[in-house]
């Protein structure tokens, strides 16, 4: 265990992962200094006495450098490879993280979830399975508790659910008991320098995996399933299209293979969670929760009732026969793709955000070919390049440019424009950043806005 008493530490980066490495510092009597690029009236410092740090703040916060510590605790949304971060490193200062420390403290078992998009689905449908066989079972990472917090209550035979993002899993040195990966897509172009770190950064969450571990990858996927070449843990895969070893889809049926038995699990017909990417979530939990000790009655229980995650294809409400979704989660081109396939109805879409550094060419082949979609209202900053890769596609539908328009007016616009019996889907392909706080923030003002309506 690392001593931090008086030790010089800079936390970078605040948020939830700072303040996480914060309370856990202080108690351990380290001298903390917190470094952002925002200002201390961006910040929440709601619940925290700021004098018990050094608060760096402001867009020159790195002016100085970091070599005068002994740790940096870098947040997932900073950059790893930062000029500073790694010419303090080059100095002797060791760069950890909440994610590393725990990985180094935790006394359980680890299952950690990757990938592109599904990892909060994923995790949460196993912690659930998990926690219905009765199971000491945790979910933390990027959802539910903050990870620092969960040590005085672990043990032995705990259970810890994580979903990891290529952020967290760059420089990692460790690799959980059960390792799942998801799709892995192209994401986060603003953040890594190309697609090859990307993927590359994932690959830790197997790299350091020993034969008495276990890897189940997304089979229909290349770079997923490639990562068995990577693991010496023992492999199983999942997958909507094969038969394969763990669990896959075959005529509708869920099926779990597994430690030699063959178990039929249901019907995908019988799932609540809308669309055929969802299958693939289910089939990962479900061989991971087997493998974890779970029974088949639990798991059938569990994927069976499991109505999903906000902000996530989630069902808001109905309005003078439109039916509206919710998908604000929906940050990249490859999770509106699979949003679209989840629809048969009459469909009006609206996209548009942000910018990303992505390509909207193959989103606008399916919009394209999809004959039910009827609508694409565009929104936020890169709607003129959202509007060029649709165009492109030679898209025969209505495509309506509402700008940074007042999201009730552009949920009432929907509404107008969408045929009685059909479906009107916020899944914006892009980062929030231009009109919302966040992607919760928008989900739930659009959340709003159709209660409005409906009222």
């Amino acid at each position: 265990m690392i001593n931090f008493k008086n030790k010089r530490v800079a936390v970078l980066g605040w948020g939830i992962n700072g303040l996480d490495a914060f309370q856990y510092l202080l108690k351990q009597g380290a001298n903390i200094a917190i470094f952002d690029g925002k200002g201390e009236k961006e910040l929440d410092f709601s619940g925290f006495d700021v004098k018990e740090a050094r608060l760096v703040l402001g867009k020159k916060y790195l002016k100085d450098g970091l070599n005068s510590f002994d740790y940096i605790f870098r947040a997932p949304g900073v950059y790893r490879y930062l000029p500073e971060i790694v010419e303090a490193e080059n100095k002797g200062v060791t760069v950890t993280s909440v994610v590393k420390l725990f990985f180094d403290l935790c006394p359980g078992k680890i299952i950690g979830v990757t990938g592109t998009k599904g990892k909060g689905t994923t995790s949460t449908l196993i912690y659930e399975i998990v926690k219905k066989d009765g199971k000491d079972v945790y979910l933390a990472g990027n959802i539910g508790t903050p990870m620092l917090n969960l040590l005085p209550k672990l043990k032995a035979e705990s259970w810890v659910i994580l979903e990891l993002s290529s952020f967290q899993l760059i420089d990692m040195t460790k690799s959980p008991h059960i390792a799942i990966v998801l799709n892995i897509t192209k994401d986060h172009m603003d953040w890594h320098k190309n697609r090859e770190e990307y993927v590359e950064a994932k690959t830790q969450i197997v790299r350091h995996q020993s034969d008495k571990d276990f890897s189940i990858l997304a089979y229909d996927y290349n770079d997923s399933r490639n990562f068995s070449k990577i693991t010496k843990a023992e492999k199983y895969y999942f997958s909507n299209t094969q038969k394969v070893k763990g669990s896959y889809v075959k005529d509708g049926k869920i099926i779990l293979h597994v430690r030699g038995q063959m178990l039929d699990v249901g019907n995908t017909k019988d799932l609540l969670l809308r669309g055929k990417h969802n299958w693939e979530n289910v089939c990962g939990a479900c061989c991971s929760s087997f493998l974890a000790g779970a029974g088949i009655d639990s798991i059938k229980e569990t994927i069976f009732s499991f109505k999903g995650l906000e902000h996530r294809l989630e069902l808001v409400n109905k309005v003078k026969g439109v039916t509206f979704y919710n998908d604000s989660f929906s940050t990249n081109p490859q999770t509106t793709i699979a949003a679209i396939h989840s629809f048969e109805e009459p469909l009006t879409i609206i996209l548009g955000g942000s910018d990303k550094g992505l390509n909207y060419d193959e989103m606008g082949r399916e919009i394209s070919k999809s004959h039910n979609i009827k609508n694409v209202v565009l929104i936020g900053d890169i709607s003129g390049m959202i509007e060029k890769a649709i165009e492109k596609a030679n898209y025969k539908g209505k495509i309506l440019k509402l700008g940074k328009s007042d999201i009730k007016k552009i949920v009432k616009r929907c509404l107008e424009i969408t045929p009685k019996g059909g479906v009107a889907l916020l899944s914006p392909a892009t980062a929030s950043f231009d009109m919302f706080k966040d992607y919760k923030d928008r989900g739930n003002q659009f959340k709003e806005a159709v209660r409005l309506l409906k009222k």
